[in-house]
């Protein structure tokens, strides 16, 4: 529903010099509802506005929740898409599985290339996705045994929305909150490459979109 819509109608009369005047006046609570919205431009494209603070349920005292609002690398390269949306976390319990929800938009509609998504060491944004470090590996193991390495999305519709359980973990000195999530440009070879690189970040390619856990 348009948001013009929600506002009553102006009432304009006639003034003296025959010019309209506004008995009732409704720019403020429209500035307000936009000002609560965050609109990103992504070189020539579209703004595309999302909410800042998606409403989560209550938590339960046990449990622990996080999120973390993807957004495009500011150092993106001309051509690569522009990725948009939300990653959610919760887990019931430090000793329960941790449960991982995507909800990312902004691929090619028709187009079914996976995309590697890993959480990084750093929830540093300050040069863009290339200020993440290199995969979050607490325990000093190869890839794909990181504790965040999510494996490869398959696009439907230029949309990512999916679920997993993770074994990375929101409590403790282990916990992922304050890092990142970086979704790549390509696929992630899991460790197959043959190569040193492989072992470490499964050559998935360019980082198109990160955020902060």
């Amino acid at each position: 529903m348009s948001i013009f819509r929600l506002l009553p109608k102006l009432d304009c009369t006639q003034s003296k010099n025959g010019k309209e005047e506004m008995k009732s006046f409704y720019i403020l609570p429209l500035l307000a509802f936009l000002l609560s919205c965050h609109v990103h431009f992504c070189g020539s494209r579209s703004g595309l506005a999302y909410a800042s603070n998606p409403v989560s349920p209550p938590v339960k005292s046990n449990s622990l929740q996080a999120v973390c609002r993807m957004r495009p690398n500011t150092q993106l390269s001309p051509g690569l898409p522009c990725v948009y949306g939300h990653v959610f976390f919760k887990q019931s319990g430090p000793k329960e599985k941790l449960s991982v929800t995507f909800k990312l938009y902004g691929l090619p509609v028709y187009s079914q290339q996976p995309r590697a998504m890993h959480i990084h060491e750093y929830g540093d944004l300050s040069k863009g996705c290339g200020s993440t470090g290199g995969h979050y590996n607490p325990l000093s193991v190869n890839h794909p045994q990181h504790p965040g390495d999510f494996g490869n999305f398959v696009p439907v519709n230029g949309k990512i929305r999916q679920s997993l359980n993770s074994s990375a973990t929101l409590f403790g000195r282990l916990s992922i909150i304050g890092r990142s999530v970086v979704i790549h440009a390509g696929e992630d070879d899991l460790g197959r490459g043959g190569n040193v690189e492989s072992l470490l970040n499964g050559n998935a390619g360019r980082r198109l979109a990160c955020c902060v856990i």
